[in-house]
C-alpha cells in the first residue's frame, strides 16, 4: 500500500470550533491565528474532503495518515477547551473516506493525561498517537507521556512525533517557525528520545517528522562526546516531508534506508519523492517501510509473504 504518513485535514466541525474561538488558536474566516506565528491565509480547496482524495488518488496513495496539527497548539488548551476541538477532529477524521486514515491526538494540559480517551480512539480505528515535540523535549516530558505510550505498547501502535507550537518571535520571516523552532524540536526530542524515551519504552515504534530535523546526522560528534553511536534503532523512523534527495541519501546514509517513510506534509507542502537512484528505494520508502511503522516487522513481513506468488 503506498502511504503517505504526515499530512493535515481540518474536518468541518472543528473549523466550525475554531471559527468560534477569540483565543489562538482561531480562525477568522479562512485566517489562522497562532500565538507564536503571523496570520496565516488558509486556502479552502485544502481542507476539500473530495478535492483532497481526487489529490491522494493522483498521488498514487492507498493509504493517507492524517492528524492534528500541533502548531496549533490544542493539545496544551485548559482541558476543557481542548476536549471539544479534539473530539470535532477525531470524529470527522475517522469518517473520511479512502485513502485516509487517522493519527490521534491526546491532550496534554492536564496534571495526568488519559490513557483511557487514548484507547477508546484507538479502539474506533486510529493507526497510532501524535506527540507534539515540545511535549518530548527532555525526561521529564517522557515521563508525563509514559502512560499514553504504554497504550500505544499494549496495543501494538506506534507514535507519531510532529513539531508543536512556535514561541512569538517578533520581527521574524513567514518561513522561521518552520525552518528553526519545529527543526529544534524535532531534534531535541530525537535526543531525548535516545537518552530517556528508548530505555523506558523498549518495544515502542517511534517516527518523526521532517527528519528529526536531522538530527541523526550528528551521529559523529554524538560519538566525540561520549554519546557512543550505537546500532541502528529499526524501530525508528524518519518522515521525509519538505526534504528531497540530498537530505533523505544524507539520511540513509546516517540510519540505513529500511527506516526511512514518505510524507509530504499536505497542504503545507507537495509531495516529493526523494531521486535515490533504483525503483527498489521508492518501494520501501512509500510502502515496505511504512507497513514496518504501522504494523511492526513480524506483521509486514507476513503480509508481504501473504502477497507473493507461490
Amino acid at each position: 500500500m503506498p502511504t503517505d504518513v504526515h499530512q493535515h485535514i481540518w474536518p468541518p466541525a472543528l473549523v466550525e470550533l475554531l471559527r468560534a474561538r477569540t483565543s489562538p488558536p482561531y480562525l477568522d474566516g479562512w485566517t489562522l491565528h497562532l500565538t507564536g506565528e503571523p496570520p496565516y491565509a488558509v486556502d479552502p480547496a485544502d481542507h476539500d474532503l473530495a478535492a483532497r482524495a481526487r489529490l491522494a488518488a493522483g498521488d498514487g496513495l492507498d493509504l493517507a495518515l492524517v492528524s492534528l496539527s500541533s502548531p496549533l497548539g490544542i493539545e496544551y488548551l485548559p482541558p476543557a477547551e481542548a476536549a471539544p476541538l479534539l473530539s470535532a477532529f477525531h470524529d470527522g477524521a475517522l469518517a473520511l473516506p479512502a485513502p485516509f486514515g487517522v493519527w490521534a491526538a491526546a491532550c496534554l494540559s492536564a496534571p495526568e493525561p488519559d490513557p483511557d480517551a487514548l484507547a477508546r480512539e484507538l479502539r474506533r480505528g486510529c493507526v497510532g498517537l501524535q506527540l507534539p515535540a515540545t511535549a518530548l523535549l527532555d525526561a521529564a516530558g517522557w515521563t508525563h507521556c509514559a502512560p499514553l505510550l504504554d497504550v500505544l505498547t499494549d496495543h501494538d501502535k506506534p507514535l507519531f512525533i510532529h513539531p508543536g507550537a512556535a514561541p512569538p518571535t517578533p520581527d521574524a520571516p513567514p518561513w522561521w517557525p518552520a525552518l528553526v523552532p519545529y527543526l529544534h524540536q524535532m531534534h531535541a526530542s530525537w535526543f531525548a528520545f535516545r537518552a530517556f524515551g528508548r530505555a523506558r519504552h523498549p518495544r515502542l515504534r517511534v517516527c518523526f517528522a521532517a527528519l528529526a530535523g536531522l538530527a541523526p546526522l550528528h551521529g559523529e560528534r554524538f560519538a566525540a562526546r561520549g554519546g557512543g553511536r550505537g546500532e541502528v534503532d529499526f524501530d525508528a523512523f524518519y518522515e521525509t516531508s519538505s526534504y528531497g534527495s540530498r537530505a533523505v541519501d544524507a539520511l540513509v546514509r546516517a540510519v540505513g534506508i529500511d527506516v526511512i517513510v514518505t510524507g509530504s506534509d499536505r497542504p503545507y507542502a507537495p509531495p516529493v519523492i526523494p531521486d535515490l537512484g533504483a525503483d527498489a528505494a521508492v518501494h520501501a520508502l512509500r510502502t515496505a517501510n511504512p507497513a514496518r511503522l504501522l504494523h511492526g516487522r513480524a506483521a509486514a513481513d507476513g503480509r508481504r509473504l501473504e502477497g507473493s506468488p507461490r
